[in-house]
């Protein structure tokens, strides 16, 4: 029929449906529960020659290091690593250990010619998980950093990556209910790969109050939310009853359970990533893109109280647009041809980091500890995909 078009193909995930599906990039946690703690740190190692990296921070309350030094405008080229820690402030110290394990590999800005004449860049951002696990003074150093980056290092290329409670998602919390770490990934026709990794630790809530849905269950692509224990988007209304009230009895005991009242401070984290060839500016562009994914997942999001901060990655593996006949550049067609597919990726990304936002909920579960209670989405709404009952 006239004016009709052609569905074009479904999107597919990556292998894993990870952040590691974009080829060179690897993905280390390391965290510390019991005895009062319960925090973490993230690791996100590039190939050896490093990425092209960019930031866009919109929370209030941010708590990041090394930031500056991916501004397009600035020196340095191509990092290492990004590093995502709880702990808050206190916890960008775990960058630390990241860059001295770095320096012993030669890895950074080269400033002289010794093979460790090298100043890593390790740009880092952090969440406020202080206390959940009981003892305020339970936050990430050096050595948590440096075990998450060997620990992404050891992974290896195209490796899994554990979700929930984990690394920066250990002491993850998102509007009373148990954050944590999600991933996933997309492979456009292009066949360029857009992936990301949130951890997710939000003021605001990632459902609907009317309704119990997860507001990111919309951008599920092939099955992958029922893969992980969700049964419908829209819960049964009995269902959604008996959640609001547990969800509020668990943030009642987790305030009788705080010796001072803190102020809750909060942080969603996400790095995405791609294979395409970006340059520092259209990667700048990509990180900010990407919030719009956070925006249609966590609502309210970016208040003074969120630190929000997102890591846009490129391994430039695959060229943006493609020149095989040598026209494009007497007729103009490659900048109209890269836009295209800029925009794709732009696209993927904002999708990728929804998606990541929701696996982080269902693959949390719930945590109990003198610091508080926190329920896991599934627990109070699903079956987990493990099928262990529910409380």
């Amino acid at each position: 029929m006239s004016g009709m078009q052609t569905p074009g193909p479904a999107p597919r995930t990556g292998p894993r449906n990870a952040l590691t599906d974009v080829a060179g990039i690897r993905v280390g946690h390391a965290a510390r529960t019991g005895d009062g703690w319960l925090t973490g740190v993230t690791a996100v190692l590039a190939p050896e020659g490093g990425v092209v990296a960019a930031v866009d921070v919109r929370g209030g309350g941010p708590g990041t290091r090394e930031t500056d030094a991916l501004d397009p405008r600035n020196l340095v080229a191509r990092i290492d690593a990004v590093v995502l820690t709880g702990g808050s402030a206190f916890g960008l110290e775990a960058a630390a250990g990241a860059a001295a394990w770095l320096e012993e590999q030669g890895r950074g800005f080269r400033v002289g010619a010794g093979p460790t004449q090298v100043v890593p860049v390790v740009p880092a951002a952090a969440l406020f998980d202080l206390g959940r696990g009981g003892l305020w003074t339970a936050r990430p150093g050096a050595a948590l950093g440096r075990e998450a980056v060997v620990e992404a290092d050891r992974a290896g290329e195209g490796g899994p990556v554990l979700q929930g409670c984990a690394g920066a998602g250990t002491g993850a919390v998102a509007g009373g209910m148990k954050g944590g770490i999600g991933t996933a990934s997309v492979v456009l026709p292009s066949g360029a790969t857009v992936a990301a990794l949130a951890a997710v630790n939000a003021s605001g809530s990632l459902l609907d109050p009317a309704t119990g849905a997860l507001y990111g269950a919309w951008t599920e692509v092939g099955g992958e939310f029922g893969a992980r224990g969700l049964r419908a988007p829209f819960p049964d209304a009995a269902v959604h009853d008996r959640a609001r009230e547990r969800l509020a009895a668990a943030r009642e005991e987790s305030r009788r359970r705080q010796v001072d009242e803190v102020r809750q401070l909060n942080t969603t984290l996400a790095v995405v990533a791609t294979d395409a060839a970006l340059s520092r500016a259209q990667a700048q562009k990509l990180a900010g893109t990407a919030h719009d994914g956070l925006a249609r997942a966590i609502r309210p999001v970016h208040l003074l109280t969120d630190g929000d901060t997102v890591f846009a990655l490129s391994t430039g593996r695959l060229p943006l647009a493609g020149d095989e006949d040598g026209t494009a550049d007497r007729t103009g067609w490659r900048a109209h041809t890269e836009v295209t597919a800029a925009n794709e990726i732009l696209a993927a990304g904002a999708d990728v980091v929804s998606r990541a936002v929701v696996h982080a909920a269902l693959a949390a579960r719930t945590t109990d500890t003198p610091g508080g209670l926190f329920p896991s989405y599934l627990d109070l709404y699903g079956t987990p995909a493990d099928g262990t009952p529910l409380r």
